[in-house]
């Protein structure tokens, strides 16, 4: 007997809102064991009979602690309990950071994935997308770290990576755990305050909801809009990119090079999102500020002005109408 809740009916309209998790899909379900994956992973089992989809469960160990291995059994048997197929990862040697965490983790999803499903789904909620725009704000990250977990995005070839629980946070997958006994795998590491994120969630927000006991939800409003507004953007500079982007040039040793006539009377923002795509492109390092400044500066720039080095051993110049991107390590 199913034990329905306000939570299942707010899924439920979120999915058909959003049109995230289309009828008779094949779903990979990644559960750590803790409350978000759990409480994720027994919305959708409870749903399944109205959206008919092929559930999986995936569980990712990266042997980060000594109840590792027991945990990735318990996930295993919450999966056989509920007569689900159940995948596991486990990683050679423990990932270093959060960050190789996270990549390794996507990298063996994408993995399991590609057998048979199409989607992978993730418990994040909208306390880890409140955290997440914080965490890039402090980095000093642009508008696009700060659009914070999107709901949806591709994750490799045609398998798509979604975040259903967006609109729910942490105190209610904590208690739809608890009103529904789900048995919660309790992940030590989430006391460590060696972990960034763990402190932002201890310290920061605690103190910013001094000031406003929604700031977990009004900082995921931001989020959302900001994604909006970036897709935006997005398809503004599509015209104008495809305009100013020229061939390779191997005679000359040109990575790329894109014509800075057509960009001259655009409002810098729109200047700004063209010439980040640009590096973004050809670059072998993510363009930070200062990266996506120089270049823009480019735009009106006197003829032969160039920058500074770019990571990956390249240098920007201006060559009459054109702005230059090109190698250096081995002239």
């Amino acid at each position: 007997m199913i034990h329905w809740t306000p939570l299942h009916d707010r899924l439920h309209v979120t999915l058909r809102q959003r049109h995230l998790l289309p009828k008779a899909e094949s779903v990979l379900i990644a559960v750590s064991g803790g409350q978000d994956s759990l409480c994720l992973a027994r919305l959708l089992l409870d749903l399944q009979p109205k959206w008919g989809w092929q559930l999986a469960i995936a569980h990712c160990n990266h042997r980060w602690r000594d109840d590792a291995d027991a945990n990735a059994e318990h996930v295993a048997q919450l999966a056989a309990g509920w007569g689900l197929p159940y995948y596991s990862a486990i990683a050679s040697s423990p990932p270093p950071s959060e960050a190789s965490a996270r990549e390794w983790r996507y990298q063996e999803l994408a993995a399991i994935a590609q057998q048979q499903y199409r989607i992978v789904v993730t418990g994040h909620t909208e306390s880890d997308r409140a955290e997440t725009l914080l965490y890039n704000l402090i980095r000093g990250s642009g508008a696009d770290g700060l659009q914070a977990l999107t709901w949806k995005r591709g994750l490799v070839d045609d398998i798509q990576l979604v975040r259903p629980l967006l609109e729910i946070n942490r105190r209610q997958t904590a208690q739809f755990c608890r009103d529904t006994n789900l048995p919660v795998w309790q992940d030590s590491t989430n006391q460590d305050w060696r972990y960034t994120r763990n402190r932002l969630r201890a310290h920061l927000l605690p103190v910013l909801a001094e000031f406003n006991p929604q700031v977990e939800h009004a900082l995921a409003q931001t989020a959302e809009l900001l994604r909006a507004e970036i897709e935006c953007l997005e398809d503004l500079i599509d015209a104008p990119y495809q305009q100013a982007v020229d061939g390779w040039n191997e005679e000359q040793s040109y990575w790329q090079r894109i014509d800075r006539s057509p960009l001259q009377s655009l409002p810098l923002a729109l200047q700004r999102r063209v010439m980040r795509r640009f590096l973004h492109q050809f670059l072998q390092t993510a363009p930070n500020f200062d990266h996506v400044e120089k270049i823009t500066g480019l735009i009106a720039a006197p003829n032969r002005s160039q920058t500074d080095p770019f990571g990956g051993g390249a240098i920007a110049r201006v060559e009459g109408r054109w702005i230059v991107l090109q190698v250096i390590d081995n002239q």
